[in-house]
């Protein structure tokens, strides 16, 4: 069940359907085809559903029957089922859908998974647990997700033995935190602003951390300075009135060409102005002229203020999808490396019951 989809083509429906984003991910990378589209994505809940819910223009019934038929068909031609929830064991309540009601529903252990820590972690779990005990959900085990590395083994000795003497059930991963899966592509950037690169486009996946972000307010000869001094890749923040910073962007590019210099310069450059101003289509003609010398120049031109940008940005947690594989690989890596999986499928299982019955989950 999730929020945000994306359109991708039925083969036994031969048309297009929305699916949540991450069975498009999933299904993709795995190369699942032995399974349909149709049937990986029962439950979308997109912008006006939870009202069209409580309007009484979804069936609630209907909207179980469709994850218990999707659940069947998958188990038909699978060795083993995954069912994703979104957020916490309540989210979905309102749609009396919440992950826990459905872990219940088609039979399945829960896995739970929470951030790095120690009390503050453990205390989320104990919430998420309960409400998987209410709803006679066996928890399978727990993933403790990006923890400090520097208390990285400390984090799983004390986990390990918290879970075990307080619920008895096992941490199955405890993950290393790898601050680069975190960091948003220019491709997430173009999402986020709704603009799309003027240039540049074949570095779409070049990623940038939020601590390489820099806001230019100061002078020309000031900016050069930093621009040589500062990690070549830098992802620069200006205001569309400042053609001096342009240019000399651009400038340093050519110049870098021309020295033929080790070291790639992979600096981007946002440029910002507020919607329909003079001065935002001023900077796009400027940006025109001097992108058609150097077509290779990442830079974005984005209808909000310098402030606004930068606010998005570092509040922005980019999504991991296909066309990203660099970091799809490098996630599937990293993981795959601090998960006990013979641990967890040992502990899961799925079988489709009655929702009413009194059944513990196999």
């Amino acid at each position: 069940m999730g929020q945000q989809h994306v359109e991708v083509h039925s083969d036994e429906l031969n048309k297009k359907i929305r699916v949540d984003k991450d069975v498009a991910l999933i299904r993709e990378k795995f190369n699942l085809q032995h399974i349909d589209y149709r049937h990986m994505s029962p439950v979308l809940i997109p912008r006006g559903y939870t009202k069209d819910y409580i309007d009484g223009k979804i069936s609630h019934n209907e909207q179980l029957d469709a994850v218990r038929h999707a659940v069947r068909s998958i188990s038909e031609s699978s060795d083993v089922v995954l069912c994703e929830g979104t957020g916490h064991c309540g989210v979905g309540s309102i749609v009396g859908a919440s992950n826990a009601r459905i872990a219940s529903l088609t039979g399945a252990a829960m896995v739970l998974v929470a951030n790095g820590g120690l009390g503050s972690c453990f205390d989320q779990l104990e919430l998420n647990r309960v409400l998987c005990a209410h709803h006679n959900v066996d928890v399978a085990g727990v993933i403790i997700n990006k923890v400090l590395p520097e208390k990285y083994e400390q984090t799983k000795d004390y986990m390990t033995r918290a879970l075990k003497n307080t619920w008895d059930i096992p941490l199955l991963g405890c993950i290393p935190d790898k601050p680069y899966l975190g960091c948003p592509a220019l491709a997430d950037l173009e999402r986020l602003l709704q603009s799309k690169l003027l240039s540049g486009q074949k570095h779409r996946f070049r990623h940038y951390t939020v601590d390489s972000m820099k806001l230019v307010t100061t002078s020309m000869s000031t900016f050069l300075k930093n621009l040589r001094k500062n990690p070549s890749q830098t992802l620069y923040v200006c205001h569309a009135t400042r053609d001096d910073i342009i240019l000399g962007f651009f400038a340093e590019f050519q110049r870098r060409k021309r020295m033929d210099a080790s070291e790639p310069f992979e600096a981007a450059l946002i440029v910002c102005g507020q919607k329909e101003k003079y001065c935002l289509t001023k900077a796009k003609e400027l940006l025109t002229g001097v992108i058609a010398q150097d077509e290779d120049v990442p830079v974005i031109i984005c209808p909000y203020t310098t402030d606004q940008a930068m606010d998005m940005i570092h509040r922005f947690t980019p999504k991991l999808n296909i066309f990203d594989s660099e970091r799809v690989n490098a996630a599937t890596e990293h993981y795959e490396n601090h998960i006990d999986f013979d641990l967890l499928l040992s502990r899961t299982g799925n079988a489709i019951r009655d929702e009413n019955a009194n059944h513990t989950p196999s």
